[in-house]
């Protein structure tokens, strides 16, 4: 990006500022959470005491030498953070490897009985099988009369606002409240998004997925209608390879999702079974890429990574961890223009995306004199805002 002027990246050190609270409030509390959702055993236990005082008050430690993904977080940047607070590294960085060494101290990466038990399942179940769910899925078979571009974009709108269901923004005080202000779009690129979709016959779309539960089912549905209607002819949804962020989607969110849409009923178990037969007919497929849960942004992807994104028609990257790691994890002025700070992506990009941290690019001055002025700086935080955002120069 080198006609883009730098910003300093986003840190946890600032008394008072969102990447502190998150360090500092809500991962002990979704330490608790973790802890009180499964029966745990006394390792289990001590483990997460010493994760609690340690992400809080210590240091970043190094990895066990056996640890599955060692030579990788060293690849990463751990070497570079060993020894240093979490408050003084960056914040992208910090948040990761929270998660990481939460899986840990659960045992997920085993050996033992505990390998492989996501320890944010039963939050996730419980959003699926929620009555906010049952009546979401219960209005497609009204939308399903309706002309076929309106049925795109309220589909459309609908993965976007499904990410104001992520469970890792509930768990704070400021995402637990209901919006006073009406929600409303800060940035509006949908119809170019639609111009890049229709540019060619049956062409790829990569979706880089962010929350299990009531966003992924908007987003599957999306993917549903796309293939449907022929817009795409194919679709590669990129997922986390193991747990991440409390609610990010893993291969395993996603056969809960389509289990959930199979079993609704009426228009949502016909989107549940095209989407079922595109897996199995290679129209739909999944990718877990290692690089997926980095802690890092993607101007950093590896080569087969990049090569994918560039012979995609399009790459839609949903929610707000994406969106950070997109633009960079840096305080850039709202006004820095998208296209300069995502110039370095291999391919068309699309951002869908419910403001739920500082990170903001490709906003005109009118409106963000405008946020200022209602909300002051809430607006970044809040999740009443989203925008949708689009690069589309090769």
């Amino acid at each position: 990006m080198p006609d883009t002027p730098s910003a300093p990246l986003l840190l946890g050190n600032q008394p008072g500022s969102f990447p502190q609270s998150v360090l500092a409030e809500r991962h002990p509390a979704i330490i608790q959470q973790v802890r009180e959702a499964f029966p745990y055993e006394p390792a289990q236990h001590r483990a997460l005491d010493e994760l609690l005082v340690n992400c809080t008050e210590g240091a970043i430690e190094p990895l066990p030498a056996d640890a599955p993904d060692r030579a990788q977080w060293e690849t990463w940047g751990l070497p570079e953070y060993t020894g240093r607070s979490w408050f003084d590294v960056p914040w992208l960085w910090s948040e990761s490897w929270f998660y990481r060494r939460l899986l840990q101290a659960v045992g997920w990466f085993g050996p033992g009985p505990w390998q492989g038990i996501d320890p944010f399942r039963p939050f996730k179940l419980a959003e699926l099988d929620s009555a906010e769910t049952d009546r979401e899925l219960a209005a497609l078979d009204d939308l399903a009369d309706r002309p076929a571009a309106e049925q795109a974009q309220a589909l459309l709108h609908g993965s976007l606002w499904g990410n104001r269901a992520d469970l890792g923004f509930r768990l704070s005080a400021e995402g637990a409240r209901d919006a006073d202000a009406a929600p409303g779009l800060v940035a509006d690129d949908s119809d170019r998004l639609w111009s890049l979709l229709d540019s060619t016959d049956g062409g790829t779309l990569c979706l880089v997925a962010d929350n299990a539960g009531r966003e992924l089912v908007p987003d599957l549905l999306l993917v549903a209608h796309l293939l449907r209607t022929g817009r795409i002819g194919h679709a590669a949804l990129h997922v986390k390879p193991c747990p991440y962020y409390v609610s990010d989607a893993t291969t395993a969110d996603v056969v809960d999702a389509l289990r959930r849409l199979t079993g609704a009923g009426g228009a949502a178990a016909a989107y549940g079974r095209l989407l079922w037969s595109a897996l199995a007919d290679g129209h739909l497929t999944l990718r877990a890429h290692p690089f997926s849960s980095a802690p890092l942004p993607y101007e950093e992807m590896p080569g087969d990574l990049r090569a994918e994104f560039a012979s995609a028609t399009l790459t839609i990257v949903k929610g707000d961890l994406n969106y950070r790691r997109l633009v960079g994890d840096r305080l850039w002025a709202p006004t820095t223009p998208f296209p300069d700070v995502t110039a370095y992506f291999p391919g068309p990009v699309a951002a869908l995306r419910t403001l739920k941290s500082d990170v903001i690019t490709g906003l005109d001055a009118p409106t963000e004199a405008a946020l200022v002025a209602a909300e002051e700086q809430r607006w970044r935080t809040s999740g009443t805002h989203a925008l949708i955002q689009v690069r589309d120069a090769r």
